[in-house]
């Protein structure tokens, strides 16, 4: 399994689409938060912090993580290999995991060169330091676990097709409607117990009360809840190739 984990991260980083995908993330995100005169810039703002990342990073991850899951399985299909694949000493489940992990992986990468972000504003405060650690630590972690559902349902979208077009596309609307559509729905169709009971359904109710700071035992469960479900899913539509 972990050999498959390295021959995934090594496929994506050997691709010149690897390094456009966590280019294009940083650039998008560096260009909202430096140059463009939108709400989102911190010098034109005035404030230290690092809300705009938080904003903006989940609907990036909307197009970027599709276009990191799309080959997953549907290339594995188109050209053949998924059969050889299986033959190998590993089960169904241990396969997901790995490019599951992988996939996870690749997020955490892009991530991490957004910390310069975090030392620049913490040195720009005044005094210096003068911002809500607590928060943007918070905030990545719910990014973090934000991404490892969209990879297990970018991976899922992946399973049942063996076009990667296909596959991109599924994806995308899959995570917009998990992360916005039970959201939408509370806005403008449901009120009271019920449509707070259908936000709580939604990926965004429980990113951003992790981006408050405090980590709630909920919240992880669902996000741990929703990437479960799919990579079960995963395993159900490649299992179904046996059949």
């Amino acid at each position: 399994m972990f050999t498959l984990f390295i021959k995934e991260i090594n496929g994506f980083l050997n691709s010149l689409i690897g390094y456009i995908v966590i280019l294009v993330f940083l650039l998008v995100i560096g260009l909202f938060l430096w140059v463009f005169p939108v709400q989102f810039n911190i010098l034109d703002f005035g404030y230290s912090n690092l809300d705009g990342l938080f904003i903006l990073a989940p609907f990036v991850f909307l197009f970027l993580i599709p276009a990191i899951t799309m080959r997953s399985f549907a290339d594995e299909k188109k050209s053949g290999t998924l059969e050889l694949l299986m033959t190998q000493p590993l089960t169904d489940l241990q396969i997901i995991l790995a490019k599951y992990f992988a996939g996870i992986a690749l997020v955490v990468f892009s991530l991490v060169p957004t910390l310069i972000y975090y030392i620049s504003v913490y040195r720009l405060g005044l005094p210096p330091g003068n911002l809500d650690s607590g928060a943007i630590w918070g905030s990545y972690i719910g990014l973090l676990f934000l991404g490892a559902s969209f990879v297990a349902i970018g991976i899922f979208a992946s399973s049942v097709t063996d076009n990667q077009i296909v596959s991109f596309i599924l994806a995308v609307v899959l995570c917009a409607f998990f992360y916005m559509g039970f959201e939408l729905v509370y806005t403008f169709i449901l009120s009271g117990k019920t449509g707070l009971w259908v936000q709580s359904l939604g990926i965004n109710a429980h990113y951003n009360s992790i981006s408050r700071g405090v980590i709630d035992t909920r919240d992880l469960i669902y996000f741990i809840s929703i990437s479960t479900i799919f990579i079960l899913l995963t395993r159900f539509s490649i299992e179904s190739r046996k059949w």
